[in-house]
């Protein structure tokens, strides 16, 4: 292996930097399993409805594998936000269509819910403290200090809260029209459609924005070094104030 053949230690560490980027927001978006959870419940209510258009069969049997997964996660002991969310969403969902009789209102909640978060993103982006980077900086350990002390993931956080928003925006386009227009199986069928595509586009600008940008900071890992520090210090202190009470006892004996 010739030297140009050699890794650096510089690609080892842009390397390392872009594991623990996709490690970290596969473990923040909730990987293969969590877009799993957030797309069975509607694509159940959507099937059985295009098949016998039942409104309460169509939702109760949503609301039902809603509930057995977030069953099946405690049982495992694992992570339950993602499959609580989707409870709560489906949740919303059958409560709207069951009180105004109307199936396209199960997935208003929902649609309404990716408008408000979409203004979140671009409005936060805009004030300078990004959603993203709120809801990445503890995943990532380095809490808000990318605010401050770290210029070049701010804007990466920025950029990706933006890629976010409008991502999200164009999505609203898109479903908001089919809700007056559309019947209930045809919005149902491109919301479905539309639950992991933009989903993934925004996960990977988000990878790329936060690969370029420099790694982050441990906030952690200094709280702690410094309890250390301090503890080190107040034994040194200690031990210093030992030291000079024995000398003290050895002058007044002699």
């Amino acid at each position: 292996m010739t030297s140009l053949d050699k890794p650096t230690t510089e690609d080892t560490s842009a390397d390392d930097a872009r594991a623990v980027t996709e490690a970290a927001l596969f473990e923040a978006f909730g990987g293969v399993r969590g877009m799993v959870e957030t797309v069975l419940p509607g694509l159940l209510f959507v099937s059985i409805y295009t098949v016998n258009k039942d409104l309460h069969m169509s939702a109760i049997a949503a609301l039902a594998v809603a509930l057995v997964m977030v069953v099946v996660r405690l049982a495992r002991k694992d992570t339950v936000k993602h499959a609580f969310s989707g409870v709560f969403g489906v949740a919303f969902g059958v409560v709207f269509a069951m009180m105004t009789g109307n199936a396209k209102d199960f997935y208003l909640p929902g649609m309404l819910y990716t408008l408000g978060l979409a203004l979140a993103y671009i409005v936060t982006a805009m004030a300078g403290v990004p959603l993203i980077g709120l809801m990445l900086g503890p995943v990532f350990r380095e809490n808000l200090s990318w605010r401050t002390r770290n210029p070049g993931r701010k804007k990466a956080y920025t950029k990706a809260s933006w890629a976010w928003g409008l991502i999200l925006l164009g999505k609203c386009a898109i479903l908001f029209p089919l809700y007056w227009w559309a019947d209930t199986t045809q919005l149902g069928w491109v919301l479905v459609a539309l639950k992991i595509p933009p989903f993934l586009l925004a996960v990977y600008l988000t990878w790329v924005f936060l690969a370029k940008a420099p790694p982050p900071i441990d906030v952690f890992a200094e709280m702690e070094a410094e309890e250390r520090a301090e503890e080190e210090r107040e034994a040194a202190a200690a031990q210093g104030d030992g030291t000079a009470s024995t000398a003290g006892r050895h002058r007044r004996e002699s």
